[in-house]
């Protein structure tokens, strides 16, 4: 018969239980903090959406059955050693570019962008999508072999790498994702050490690329749409239309919103969008504060665990991977909630984990399975 001391040293709540159950999590190379932080986040994210989705079940049930195949790819993502990870990042980023070339000349045309692939039938995927993990790898996995801080033909070389499949999503055109992915190659030569005069040299050239960007890259409705985030009420029923809605359900949420599906302007479909850009104006006017504050609260600590993960890394190439995905995370947030404030053009970025798709959802947490992976091979034992 086991003592009493034996019967507690069993109890789920003891130290060395809890020590048991993490060293499961770690067999599968997981991170339970930032697994668990992930789950909830996606809890939460299915109780904004019954009612972003105006209480369909059919809406919620979809997203659920791709959260189960994105949480399988990060379990089955984090298994993968990160030498292989980075022997692997050239030949994915080779990959997409073919795929994306592919794209340009063979790709379905959808509501005017031409973005995806379909292959017989069967299965129909945006490559643009793989890219925002292959590219900040790439860009990694070439820092890793040379000296850095980088020298000025290696940092040419790698934002060759970062802007390259960019440009030919921006002609798709998916301003939004193409800005994205150069941001994530673009955070792994800043975590490698790029000097301030290179950025401040960056900027300038941007400034300077301003007039033939507007005028012979983007497109009338991606004009339109930076014109209308200074002036939305110039076209309230046009283009003006989500930002001005979006406000004002934010702004009437107040303190502790107007009560779980009880939103006026999400549930009588004043707000369009409202399950998947901008969905966080719902979640504002139903919760209000509280609710927007206990979401960015998840997100911080994510973000914080993704920096613990970049510090601990034992190489090069894992500690830029590990930053990029963290920083590129934290990009996706904001412009999603700068763009649905009507403090940035609306770009489509949708809310990290909230809002409703399945194609970035499987690509996020692919992402977040690079980071276990990582976090896998830094733990120490």
């Amino acid at each position: 018969m086991n003592s009493r001391s034996d019967f507690s040293r069993n109890l789920p709540g003891d130290p060395s239980a809890l020590r048991a159950q993490t060293g499961r999590f770690r067999r599968w190379r997981l991170d339970p903090p930032l697994l668990l932080l992930l789950m909830c986040l996606a809890a939460f994210g299915l109780f904004i959406l019954y009612s972003a989705s105006g209480k369909d079940i059919d809406r919620v049930t979809r997203q659920l059955i791709y959260l189960a195949i994105a949480f399988f790819g990060l379990v089955v993502v984090a298994q993968f050693k990160v030498e292989i990870l980075k022997v692997l990042a050239p030949i994915g980023y080779i990959g997409g570019i073919v795929l994306l070339l592919l794209v340009a000349w063979f790709g379905d045309d959808s509501k005017g962008a031409q973005r995806w692939l379909d292959v017989f039938g069967i299965i129909r995927f945006q490559p643009s999508e793989l890219m925002k993990i292959v590219v900040p790898l790439t860009v990694a996995w070439y820092l890793s072999e040379r000296l850095l801080p980088p020298s000025t033909k290696t940092l040419v070389i790698s934002f060759f790498i970062a802007i390259f499949p960019s440009v030919l999503i921006v002609l798709q055109p998916d301003l939004g994702t193409a800005i994205l992915i150069a941001a994530s190659g673009l955070f792994v030569l800043w975590l490698a050490g790029l000097g301030w005069g290179y950025i401040f040299a960056a900027v300038l050239a941007l400034l300077g690329a301003a007039w033939p960007i507007w005028h012979f890259l983007l497109h009338g409705y991606q004009r339109q749409r930076i014109m209308t985030l200074f002036n939305p009420e110039s076209d309230r029923l046009g283009a003006g239309w989500n930002i001005i809605q979006s406000k004002t359900a934010i702004g009437s949420g107040g303190w502790d919103g107007k009560g779980w599906l009880n939103g006026t302007q999400s549930q009588l479909d004043f707000l369009p969008e409202s399950h998947t850009d901008f969905i966080i104006a719902v979640l504002a006017e139903e919760l209000g504060f509280v609710g927007v504050f206990l979401l960015l609260l998840m997100y911080l600590l994510i973000i914080l665990r993704g920096a613990q993960i970049s510090l601990a890394a034992k190489t090069t190439f894992a500690s830029l991977v590990a930053g990029s995905i963290t920083l590129t995370f934290f990009v996706y947030i904001v412009v999603n909630m700068g763009m649905v404030s009507g403090l940035l053009p609306v770009v489509g970025v949708p809310l990290p984990l909230v809002s409703y798709g399945g194609t970035s959802l499987v690509t996020m947490l692919a992402s977040f399975g690079i980071l276990m992976a990582i976090s896998a091979e830094s733990y120490r034992r």
